[in-house]
């Protein structure tokens, strides 16, 4: 248990240094129409690969440490199925998972992978041409060293996945040690054609570029680096990530878009989140909230959409960002697509910006999330 413990809180490690607050350049129109084609697609930093422009993140799969109530059964996963199949058929097509999600190391039930794979396979039987992209991670566990740990572990992902390659695989968070093998792992990884795009998560400014810099000189770019941005939590904006993102051409990779559903508007300070998440977003975190909450309805409501879909689009709206909110049931996932094909106006931006600026959520919501 201990040790499944100090596994948790190194999964989550999250750099905390703040610096001076970068410009984030926001360009909106109410009237603002793309085409379908478009929206459907973006490419993933400098490399080759097109991604949707919405991902779907898989943390919540299989997990009974932090997600479900400790609970996982047969309903749970026909309700994650569902998200798949209803994300595809709404044009969300890229799903983030993770070694560690589901599994034993972070107390869960199934593997995050293992599903994915399962659902992929099917849905592949009944549609051998469908498009599915899959994103997953390195755990930076203290005993693994060397790049040949990445490219070992990443064959255990390939294995649970059923693919024999994936589109994007990232440097789950910064290791204790052995940073530079991880990287040579990563590049290795892609001449070895398991890989379309390496990335990482979790990284600060320094060691981005780090990174960045040691794969450019193999001719391999960083294509993504996937960290905590939300409305409220806007860290990436004031330590640098964001702005050196967007200098060096690196895809700032969205998770927790929603701060863990709490931006949806679905709790309130009478019906807070149950399990770890309540110790996050108290009762008293959730009555400073309300005047953003209720902002964000009454901005929804004049789109016909929903908070989910309006705290999304802030975040499409801010440029070179990828949000990959997480899903449990099909219902979530069809809420989703509603977030594209339309954009906040600059000023519903900046408003939304301001209200949300003294609000900054406690405890461990700072170095966790995923």
């Amino acid at each position: 248990m201990a040790t499944a413990m100090n596994v948790t809180s190194a999964c989550f490690y999250l750099e905390s240094n703040r610096r001076s607050v970068h410009g984030v350049r926001v360009v909106a129109s109410k009237n603002f129409s793309v085409s379908k084609t478009e929206e459907d697609k973006v490419k993933l930093g400098a490399s080759d690969l097109k991604v949707s422009r919405l991902g779907l993140g898989a943390w919540s799969w299989g997990d009974t440490g932090y997600w479900n109530n400790s609970e996982w059964d047969d309903a749970k996963t026909k309700a994650a199925k569902s998200a798949f199949d209803v994300s595809i058929d709404g044009g969300i097509t890229l799903f983030d998972t993770a070694e560690v999600y589901g599994s034993w190391l972070l107390n869960g039930a199934v593997n995050s992978e293992t599903l994915l794979g399962s659902f992929i396979k099917e849905r592949k039987q009944k549609d051998p041409e469908v498009e599915v992209a899959v994103a997953t991670k390195f755990a930076a566990l203290p005993w693994r060293l060397g790049r040949q740990s990445v490219v070992r572990a990443l064959k255990d992902s390939l294995s649970r996945l059923g693919l024999s390659s994936v589109e994007l695989y990232q440097l789950h968070w910064p290791g204790i040690w052995g940073n530079e093998g991880y990287i040579d792992g990563l590049g290795d990884a892609v001449e070895q054609g398991l890989v379309k795009a390496v990335g990482v998560s979790n990284y600060d400014e320094r060691k981005l570029r780090n990174a960045y810099k040691k794969l450019k000189e193999r001719g391999v770019p960083l294509a993504a680096n996937q960290v905590n941005y939300s409305l409220i939590y806007r860290q990436p904006e004031e330590n640098g990530v964001k702005a050196a993102c967007d200098e060096l051409g690196v895809t700032l990779i969205a998770y927790s878009p929603m701060a863990q559903g709490v931006l949806t508007g679905k709790y309130t300070p009478e019906n807070p989140p149950s399990g770890p998440r309540g110790k996050i977003y108290t009762p008293e975190f959730l009555t400073k909230l309300q005047p953003l909450l209720k902002r964000i309805k009454e901005i929804g409501q004049s789109y016909s959409k929903t908070n989910t879909q309006v705290i999304l689009n802030w975040l499409l709206a801010q440029e070179n960002v990828l949000p990959i909110p997480g899903a449990k049931n099909a219902q979530q996932a069809e809420e989703f697509a509603g977030a594209l094909g339309w954009r906040l106006t600059s000023e519903e931006i900046n408003e939304l910006r301001s209200l949300a600026r003294d609000i900054i959520p406690l405890g461990f919501a700072q170095t966790i999330g995923k």
